[in-house]
């Protein structure tokens, strides 16, 4: 008679191999029966980041109203348990007929509770036995059954009914559990994204899907603005990081200020997170910094706001392709094709025909009756851009600030009105835009300027051009497109 002693959890050999599920006919009535329930989130061959570890699931179900389930395939045969005698292992808790995923439970306990200093969810165990039906599990030996419940496992012939009611028979938690959101998040922390305001967010399937996916030498992140496509390459150089510690990257951003703006998300996404990583590794630098001090580069270089970079520094990113892997993020002009669908802004705009000049301090100064001077930004070209500022801070009493991109986030004047050129811009975001000079501008520039606002942009022009028919036309159409996205 055999003893099967070795009844802890795959997710102990993790470290040394990763065991994906096989494909089978009970996992697709698994599949089948999760897609069918709202509260159901189903994640596969998936793994958990907590300081210097990490931990593989092969299969976890979120239940929004019960918690954490987690799934282990057994190859076992009828074959192989008919005759054998199953001995709980040493120091395995299975206490409430939990089958013995020890480890995964002590990891995903103490991540939560560093996190968000809390036991957030109640953690289920079931097992995938392909190679038993219920009738072969009847005939095993009391003590078999004893250690591995009926209730807690999927045998190759439970219909879709069965497995659902399998899963809806544990009690409901005496707590009230988070939402999904914060669920998913603290689970998942390589789909984290953390917004301007701290708030955080969890990935959409198309940006997991990215950040997940391989390296290819070349590759093409393009959609429309406000989709996330910055945040989903702070991930992805993070997720790269996480699998090869000592992989070089290299993220290029247009300015000084919007290279600090993005290396303070990766500082607070890895304090958010509490991985660890080196975070020298993952560099943020404008394209002067990288042509001048990184000819000798070999690794990952992602090359965010793209349409905002001269031909002459394109034809040199161009020349590193044999040596390095590249990614390159661009915003998209229309609804086809585009990697990133879900929007994570939702503004206003206002199409005011006068004086840009006149009505940009009309709207300051109807502005500041309800906000902050910090909540105003002015985009606007030379001469205008200068004559602005003397005739605002003459009309409204306050210090208004240039804002210079090529200066540090340290050295800019937070605590004043703005004023910026449409090629310092890079990174500023406020709650309110006014757009001045819009003729004066290329496509690219008024397409990223015109997506920079949080709640409302003014789009200020005293006659029609082509500029403003885009703007109407292009811009509005896919902006208007979005929203159906965002509500289906």
């Amino acid at each position: 008679m055999s003893i099967l002693t070795s009844f802890t959890s795959l997710f102990k050999k993790q470290s040394k191999k990763t065991l994906l599920l096989p494909e089978s006919l009970l996992l697709k009535k698994l599949y089948a029966v999760v897609q069918v329930i709202p509260h159901f989130h189903l994640f596969e061959n998936i793994i958990l980041y907590h300081h210097a570890k990490k931990i593989f699931l092969p299969l976890i179900i979120l239940d929004e109203k019960r918690g954490i389930f987690l799934f282990e395939h057994k190859d076992w045969s009828y074959d192989d348990l008919k005759n054998s005698k199953i001995e709980k292992a040493k120091n395995v808790d299975s206490n409430n007929s939990n089958l013995a995923f020890d480890q995964a439970h002590h990891f995903i306990e103490r991540k939560c509770n560093e996190i968000k200093h809390k036991s957030i969810l109640p953690i289920s165990n079931f097992l995938l036995m392909e190679n038993i039906n219920q009738d072969q599990y009847n005939h095993l030996e009391t003590s078999i059954q004893a250690l591995l419940p009926s209730k807690k496992i999927m045998f190759n012939d439970t219909d879709e009914q069965k497995i659902l009611s399998k899963l809806e028979n544990l009690s409901f938690s005496e707590n009230k559990l988070p939402n999904i959101n914060e669920i998913l998040t603290t689970l998942f922390v390589q789909y984290a994204i953390l917004d301007n305001k701290g708030t955080v967010h969890f990935a959409s399937k198309e940006q997991r899907n990215f950040i997940d996916k391989a390296l290819d030498d070349y590759t093409i992140l393009e959609s429309l603005p406000n989709t996330g496509k910055t945040s989903t390459i702070l991930l992805k150089a993070i997720i790269e990081n996480l699998k090869n510690p000592n992989y070089n990257i290299i993220i290029i951003k247009p300015t000084k200020y919007s290279c600090d703006i993005l290396k303070k998300r990766l500082i607070d996404t890895i304090e958010y997170a509490l991985i660890e990583i080196d975070i020298s590794k993952i560099n943020i630098i404008t394209p002067r910094i990288f042509v001048k001090k990184y000819s000798k580069f070999e690794g990952l270089i992602i090359c965010d706001d793209y349409l905002s970079y001269t031909e002459e520094f394109i034809s040199q990113l161009e020349e590193r392709r044999e040596k390095n892997k590249i990614i390159i993020v661009k915003n998209s002009q229309n609804m086809q094709n585009n990697d990133l669908v879900k929007t994570y802004k939702s503004r206003s705009v206002l199409y005011e025909e006068s004086n840009p000049h006149a009505k940009a301090i009309q709207i300051v100064s109807s502005l500041l009756k309800t906000v902050h001077v910090t909540d105003i930004a002015i985009l606007a070209e030379n001469p205008s851009k200068l004559k602005l500022k003397d005739d605002l801070e003459d009309f409204i009493g306050e210090d208004i600030s240039f804002h210079d991109g090529e200066k540090c986030f340290i050295d800019q004047d937070i605590n004043s009105l703005l004023l910026s050129s449409y090629k310092e811009m890079y990174a500023l975001e406020k709650k309110y835009i006014i757009l001045v000079d819009i003729d004066l501008v290329n496509v690219n520039e008024l397409h990223y300027a015109y997506n920079l606002s949080q709640e409302c942009v003014y789009v200020l022009y005293q006659n029609e051009s082509d500029n403003l028919n885009l703007l109407r036309n292009n811009f509005e159409s896919n902006k208007n497109k979005q929203r159906m996205a965002r509500a289906t």
